[in-house]
């Protein structure tokens, strides 16, 4: 039995599981499973690596950059984004991918269609958050990120005036506020700055409609959460672990 799976903490909020599960029935592939793996800490990959049939693995929230030292290499476009959350298991070793970069431009690129915003923030500077900043170098919009605590070159939340969220018209929440069970929370914006020309993405998915997305779209704005990013990223690691 060929296995796959996923390391992260907590896990309870996450897709992956039901949607390789599902993929493998749909498909007819009876010699592969996937499952979660929670580690409380990153060292607890160490006993995760020791499963029978481990040909590879997702990683997501809080490890996308702390599996990186546990890695014998990592592709180009991970070693650019300094995170990690996909890994390929071969007797050579453990290979480190990013394919939420690949799920986040194809997804991005259909709620844009033809518009190219002159600026973007990003909320967050998490792991999630500098794939987000490489798709939108490659694209050639200009970001500022946003970050709890005061950063270098960073806005914090209080700095968020109507003027600078005017100005940045996409806004991607790369951070965790809003997700099942805590769905009330959203990242703190004047929302009302917002307008019909904004554009709102949430990397989050459960709930399907944030309260980032509900405040957005309420003040006309173009929105669009996590879902179809993560469908995309999945499939990527799919073709990687399979290459």
């Amino acid at each position: 039995m060929k296995l796959y799976g996923l390391i992260g903490y907590p896990l309870g909020h996450s897709f992956s599981q039901r949607y390789f599960t599902d993929k493998f029935a749909a498909a007819g592939i009876a010699d592969c499973a996937y499952r979660n793996f929670p580690i409380e800490t990153i060292e607890g990959v160490e006993t995760v690596l020791q499963t029978p049939g481990l040909r590879g693995f997702n990683v997501t929230i809080p490890y996308k950059q702390a599996i990186v030292p546990y890695l014998s290499g990592l592709s180009d476009e991970a070693r650019a984004i300094g995170a990690v959350n996909c890994v390929k298991i071969t007797p050579e070793g453990l290979t480190g991918y990013n394919t939420d970069a690949y799920g986040f431009r194809r997804s991005l690129l259909n709620l844009l269609g033809d518009v190219r915003p002159e600026k973007a923030l990003v909320l967050g500077t998490g792991g999630a958050s500098k794939a987000v900043k490489y798709v939108l170098e490659q694209l050639g919009i200009a970001f500022d990120a946003v970050s709890r605590y005061v950063k270098n070159g960073a806005y914090t939340y209080g700095d968020l005036s109507e003027e600078i969220v005017r100005a940045h018209r996409l806004i991607v929440n790369a951070t965790p506020l809003g997700t099942f069970p805590n769905a009330e929370g959203c990242p703190v914006l004047p929302y009302e700055a917002l307008g019909a020309g904004h554009f709102l993405f949430d990397l989050v998915y459960n709930p399907a409609v944030t309260e980032f997305l509900k405040r957005g779209a309420a003040q006309g704005a173009a929105t669009r959460n996590g879902y179809d990013m993560l469908v995309g990223q999945a499939e990527k690691a799919w073709e990687i672990w399979n290459e």
